[in-house]
């Protein structure tokens, strides 16, 4: 027998690229209009912008949250990051959360560190010349965006407008908010079906404003007009009260939660008390891509989808990486602020996102100068 030809192994080089520097600011932007849901009213967003440097790279990252979040990053996770090796953003990572025990994990910690993760992902990835998603796996080429918004604050016009802009577009999914008047809320889904026809999904989402029996009670009312997904139609936190609603509500209609969700012992409990049709995560605030992604494995272990909630931009990449996603939020006041201050934010192509796959990273460059008036 001829002897195998002996594989010829490189000598190995020095991968390691420390973590130079990290910056971050913030930036209060303006709704174009005043917005409200069933829970909730607000007038401004506000966006913390996080840059890492290392070998002569600088990575993006970002997450929407209070100035407080950008207060503990330039504080705390600064330091932590620095020295890391930016080769691996899991060191990274764990290394940001054990220096948050003391903190706690939900709410600004989780934050702080989804933005400077982001960062850190974009930052390995331009290392190496790489979309986001060429690095993480590819497994398709885009995923589908649902349109949201169709705030209470809308009067019936404003309301039209949007959804048949969304739809002119070519997005085929679309979601709008209830519960802040429930009285009004079946004449708001009739004028949004009427305005969108019957080709195009209707989401509602109520921000956990009903009762279980106010939920129960709408869910088929809802029915009549081809509701295919019901988010929160009560507290997120009442995993009981989500299993009620999913197990008897119409058929057909999905029963999702999971946006306030900032670890994964939060998605596992959610999962197991099978709460949910869809699970929903935002990886702007699970401390970030790399949890999100971890998100993604416990979907797929339950065998159920994955949707992504707000920050279309930073979601794309990821989503095109995990095989149970099923749509990521293309949420108004986001995607607003994107285009505005990121070159390169991304619009749907026929009613989904397409990472671009000619830049590396995330494939945003940020617009200094026009963030510039909106710093705080």
């Amino acid at each position: 027998m001829p002897k195998p030809t002996p594989i010829r192994v490189s000598p190995r080089r020095e991968s390691s690229v420390p973590v130079e520097d990290l910056d971050v600011s913030a930036y209060t932007i303006p709704t174009d209009a005043p917005e409200s849901d069933g829970t909730l009213e607000w007038r401004h967003t506000t966006l913390v912008v996080v840059e890492v440097s290392a070998g002569g790279v600088r990575g993006l990252g970002y997450t929407y949250d209070d100035t407080a979040t950008a207060k503990l990053i330039k504080d705390l996770l600064a330091e932590v990051v620095k020295g890391q090796d930016a080769m691996s953003v899991s060191a990274c990572w764990v290394a940001m959360v054990h220096a948050t025990r003391n903190l706690g994990r939900p709410g600004i910690s989780s934050m702080a560190i989804a933005g400077v993760d982001a960062a850190l992902w974009d930052l390995k990835a331009r290392l190496l010349n790489l979309p986001l998603v060429t690095l993480l796996g590819k497994v398709r080429e885009c995923v589908p965006a649902y349109g949201s918004g169709g705030f209470t604050s809308y009067t019936p016009a404003e309301l039209q407008n949007q959804l048949s802009t969304w739809v002119k577009e070519g997005i085929r999914r679309v979601k709008m908010k209830i519960g802040r008047v429930p009285e009004d809320d079946l004449d708001r889904v009739r004028l949004a079906r009427e305005t969108i026809g019957d080709d195009v999904a209707l989401f509602v989402d109520a921000n956990g404003a009903y009762t279980r029996k106010q939920a129960l009670e709408f869910a088929e009312s809802f029915r009549e007009f081809g509701v295919s997904w019901f988010e929160e139609p009560v507290r997120s936190d009442d995993l009981e009260g989500l299993r009620l609603i999913r197990d008897r509500g119409p058929a057909g209609m999905d029963i999702a939660a999971g946006e306030y969700g900032y670890d994964l012992l939060y998605f596992r409990r959610m999962l197991e008390a099978g709460a949910v049709d869809v699970l929903q995560a935002d990886a702007s605030r699970c401390a970030g891509i790399s949890e999100f992604l971890r998100v993604g494995s416990l979907c797929e272990a339950h065998c159920l989808p994955l949707s992504a909630h707000t920050a279309p931009s930073l979601h794309a990449h990821p989503c095109c990486a995990i095989p149970e996603v099923s749509h990521v939020k293309y949420f108004h006041d986001h995607q607003r602020i994107e285009h505005m201050l990121f070159d390169g934010a991304l619009k749907p192509i026929d009613g989904a996102l397409h990472p671009d796959m000619s830049r590396p990273g995330l494939g945003l460059e940020f617009k200094r100068r026009d963030a510039e008036r909106y710093a705080v």
